[in-house]
């Protein structure tokens, strides 16, 4: 009764996952590639929020408990619209160094610096390639591009660099899949155009 049932359980076994492979029309690689790019945006989504780049990047609203990110503008950096309170460069020259209350711009000794937009909105990084966000990251350069002017404090890329490349390909991925910002960051200021 066993060998008969084990005969007819295979063979039935066998046409039941031919019937439910030939429903499925999207080829096998699309179905992986689908499940790699989104453990890819998963794995960056954990790495942007572990690496506290909300801090400076993301615009915040003071709530009960302190600054709150504000949803819709999250990875969007410095608000264009928002203005520098007057600094007084005094105490920036004996070593201070300020940030505004949402923490996206910081004024130190090199100037006023200003966080960059990074959703995928062209204003930001939506038209990078992979290439220069490893260039950003990697060199410290504005853009990702070679000759440009370096990334100014307190832009941690000396540490960020140093991530494997897997992990900075998965945050490149989750940054690229993120809702699109229209926010274009104003430019640094040097000490002297702060007075």
């Amino acid at each position: 009764m066993k060998k008969a049932f084990l005969t007819l359980s295979i063979p039935a076994a066998i046409i039941l996952v031919a019937v439910v492979a030939c429903r499925d029309n999207k080829p096998a690689e699309t179905v992986i590639a689908k499940v790699n790019q989104d453990s890819l945006i998963q794995r960056g989504s954990y790495l942007v929020t572990t690496m506290l780049c909300d801090d400076c990047h993301s615009p915040k609203k003071m709530g009960q408990n302190g600054p709150e990110i504000i949803p819709e503008l999250r990875l969007s950096g410095f608000r264009h619209d928002n203005q520098l309170p007057p600094v007084d460069t005094t105490e920036i020259k004996k070593g201070w160094t300020l940030f505004n209350p949402d923490l996206t711009s910081a004024v130190g000794m090199w100037g006023a610096s200003f966080s960059a937009n990074l959703t995928s909105d062209p204003s930001g990084i939506g038209n990078w390639t992979e290439e220069q966000f490893f260039t950003a990251l990697r060199k410290g350069k504005w853009k990702g591009m070679e000759g440009n002017r370096d990334l100014l404090p307190p832009m941690p890329w000396h540490n960020i660099g140093k991530l494997k490349d897997d992990d900075l390909k998965a945050v490149f991925a989750f940054l690229k899949s993120t809702k699109p910002v229209d926010n274009l960051v104003p430019a640094p200021k040097t000490l002297a155009e702060l007075k």
